[in-house]
């Protein structure tokens, strides 16, 4: 049979449809099948072996499909007025009122954060019988080789290229592209009038993510602001390291700051450095060289704290007062680098001075991480294709009829908490009635 297939090579398979979907994550499926509401012809080629694979590990399996609370200022992106049109288009109340119509059970957690009660697995089967009612077509381990606008390479008729300002969307035969992959061992094409780009991003790349839809704005022109890692643990090198080993496993409600970004929510200690939802919000907001600062007890000015504990319990060692606030397991790690001399004192024989600056330390808490852990790791990829050269209204890139932008691939990232996911529904929307 391989060999069979191998002869058919040259004589690859073609068909036509009126939108092509290049990835089938959270953003490429909610656009494909909205497209196919408006009665659309949807194919969506996905490079994995299955669909959704990101919607499945996220949240530990339970997905943080959206939150009550969204704002643009939840987001981060070279324009941060940009993400506003689609969010508007499609709220995290018309997913919600989509979910509660297909009968998913679901929880609030704190901030506004919904999560499935039982299983992701849940949330994707919704998005795939939505695909499976408006008939779209899916297709997996479809690796894209290319993506050619036939417009400009004046593969059109001339009456075509002229009235691409004015298509009617329920003809099939203005297609303008042909996306160009290997499915197997058999070279495909398929012609199309709209491709939607939801090929994702550098983050996780087991998951299905790749930078194939940076290089296929690139090829059209499209800029791109510059990547990195986001939402993901930092890692140590110097004897922070030893500590956090020392910890891994230990959690602790802190305020992480970096510049002018503080979060207030729990830090984990691993074996590589830190983690937990206040790290990896504040990573988006780090840069190599920066210095990370940790508020240790942010209910209390410790300063303050120690000198009165000093007064009214001045039997007590540091240890002991400090025990009431945190983890004694952090205590007994910090006593031994912060104040080893003065350990087995009573705060009695503690200076002031002393006491002060230990309370300093408590609440800013001054860190250099030697690096974050990367897009292995990394919940989200930072930046993206430029969001200046794609129109908010419809998410199609503004010199290139045609051919839309959404989810990851888009220069916009959402904060911790289901916003990323909102971003994915908002943006496929947004493109599904428009391509």
């Amino acid at each position: 049979m391989a060999a069979e297939r191998s002869k058919t090579n040259k004589t690859a398979r073609r068909a036509v449809y009126d939108v092509v979907v290049l990835g089938g994550g959270a953003a490429g499926l909610f656009a494909a099948f909205t497209a196919a509401q408006r009665g659309r012809k949807v194919l969506v080629l996905e490079r994995a072996n299955k669909i959704g694979k990101k919607i499945l590990m996220s949240g530990g399996g339970r997905c943080n499909f959206t939150n009550l609370y969204i704002e643009a200022q939840n987001f981060l992106s070279a324009n941060q007025h940009f993400c506003k049109s689609a969010l508007s288009q499609y709220t995290q109340w018309d997913f919600i009122d989509l979910m509660q119509r297909h009968g998913l059970e679901y929880e609030e957690r704190k901030h506004g954060q919904l999560f499935c009660l039982h299983s992701a697995k849940d949330l994707l089967a919704i998005l795939e019988e939505e695909c499976a009612l408006t008939g779209v077509t899916i297709r997996t381990r479809c690796d894209v080789s290319g993506v050619d606008s036939l417009l400009e390479r004046n593969e059109c008729s001339m009456e075509a290229a002229s009235s691409t300002a004015s298509l009617n969307h329920s003809a099939a035969n203005h297609a303008r592209y042909t996306v160009r992959c290997v499915e197997g061992e058999e070279v495909t094409s398929y012609r199309c009038e709209s491709v939607i780009v939801a090929t994702g991003a550098l983050s996780v790349p087991t998951l299905g993510g790749s930078d194939r839809g940076y290089h296929l704005a690139q090829e059209y022109g499209l800029p791109l602001i510059d990547r990195s890692a986001g939402l993901v643990p930092f890692m140590f090198s110097d004897v922070t390291l030893a500590l956090c080993n020392a910890l891994s496993g230990c959690s602790v409600s802190v305020e992480a700051r970096c510049g002018s970004a503080s979060f207030s929510e729990d830090m984990l200690f691993t074996h590589r450095g830190l983690s937990g939802p206040a790290i990896l919000q504040i990573s988006n907001y780090w840069q190599p060289g920066a210095t990370l600062v940790i508020d240790l007890l942010p209910a209390l000015d410790a300063e303050t704290y120690l000198i009165e504990q000093k007064h009214d319990n001045s039997k007590q060692k540091i240890r002991s007062v400090l025990t009431q606030h945190l983890p004694k397991a952090l205590v007994a790690e910090l006593e031994k680098l912060w104040w080893p001399e003065i350990a087995e004192r009573p705060l009695a024989e503690c200076n002031d001075s002393v006491l002060r600056s230990l309370g300093q330390r408590l609440n800013a808490w001054q860190l250099k991480p030697s690096a974050t852990e990367g897009y292995r790791t990394a919940e989200v990829t930072l930046g993206g294709v430029a969001t200046s050269t794609i129109s908010s209204k419809t998410m199609e890139a503004i010199d290139h009829p045609g051919l839309y932008f959404i989810g990851e691939v888009v220069d916009v990232t959402g904060h911790l908490g289901g916003f990323n996911f909102q971003w994915a529904w908002s943006s496929g929307f947004v493109a599904g009635v428009n391509a």
